[in-house]
């Protein structure tokens, strides 16, 4: 009877654990693929803002060595990412099939210039920079002409604002939620040994003593519902990976050893916190309101 009564507690102490495990890690994988869209947020943003380019339209008749050197020098500058030579030639040619006709022929002449296309570092493309930068290839004798298209980054930039905003409002709002629900998991693994709590408190324990092993079984829980979550980030990260290359988000180790660490050091906190006030409410009650 005694041994069936003790395979019957044991049964059930790991069914509490199981599912104390199952809950911290879905919170936790949650709370993780958040991190991970905040984390990417940025690299996201400056992926589309490279889309952008500036256009400077060149003088006739500038020297090749002169046109060399100019181009050297803007592409010393820190807000290029690449720069490309387009010739009038290959504009013309480049126009002609994009009309479906050779407009050369019907104009007798090529009235295309020489172009520079340059591709803007994704943090220089904002209103405000973008702005500096064109005034200042204006003031060049060698540029004709600067072309950008100043309404898409301004709703670009706006709508990268509004998007951080509430990306980060709901990851605020989720990473509460997940304290919560971890809470409540550890509270009701606290609260079916709330007269095992109360029967040491009754021997002489003291409370330090009583609490320490709750809180360290705690954390070894909430260290294993971390590792399942964190498996389960890095998979989807790599399924990702594979199906947008451009991101290149596995090979991103910095922002993946934040999340992880931020991932592990919150179940740690919480499962901890939960824990100490959890056995701390159960220490304070009188042996009659346990049954409540």
């Amino acid at each position: 009877m005694s041994n069936s009564f003790e395979k019957y507690q044991k049964r059930r102490l790991r069914s509490s654990y199981f599912s104390v495990v199952i809950s911290i890690s879905l919170v936790l994988f949650l709370v993780g693929l958040f991190g991970l869209v905040i984390l990417k947020t940025n690299k996201i943003a400056n992926h589309f803002r490279e889309q952008v380019a500036i256009t400077l339209f060149l003088k006739d008749d500038i020297s090749k060595e002169t046109l060399k050197k100019y181009q050297d020098e803007v592409t010393k500058e820190a807000f290029v990412k690449n720069i490309k030579f387009v010739s009038k030639a290959t504009a013309a040619k480049n126009y002609s099939k994009d009309i479906g006709e050779d407009f050369i022929a019907f104009l007798g002449t090529n009235p295309l210039k020489d172009a520079l296309e340059i591709s803007v570092k994704g943090e220089f493309v904002t209103p405000e920079k973008m702005s500096k930068i064109t005034s200042g290839f204006k003031k060049s004798p060698l540029v004709s002409e600067v072309l950008y298209d100043k309404p898409l980054i301004e709703l670009l930039t706006k709508n990268i604002k509004q998007v951080s905003f509430w990306m980060l409002l709901f990851s605020g709002l989720f990473t509460v939620i997940a304290v919560v629900l971890i809470n409540s998991s550890i509270r009701l693994s606290v609260y079916s040994k709330r007269f095992t709590i109360k029967t040491m408190q009754m021997v002489g324990a003291t409370k330090g003593f009583i609490r320490r092993p709750f809180i360290w079984k705690s954390i070894q829980l909430g260290f294993l519902g971390a590792l399942i979550a964190m498996g389960g980030v890095l998979g989807l990260v790599y399924y990702l990976d594979t199906v947008i290359p451009t991101f290149d988000l596995l090979n991103d180790t910095m922002d993946l050893g934040i999340l992880a660490s931020g991932i592990f050091l919150l179940s740690i906190l919480i499962t901890w916190l939960s824990t100490f006030f959890a056995t701390r409410h159960f220490l304070n009650l009188r042996t009659e309101e346990l049954y409540y």
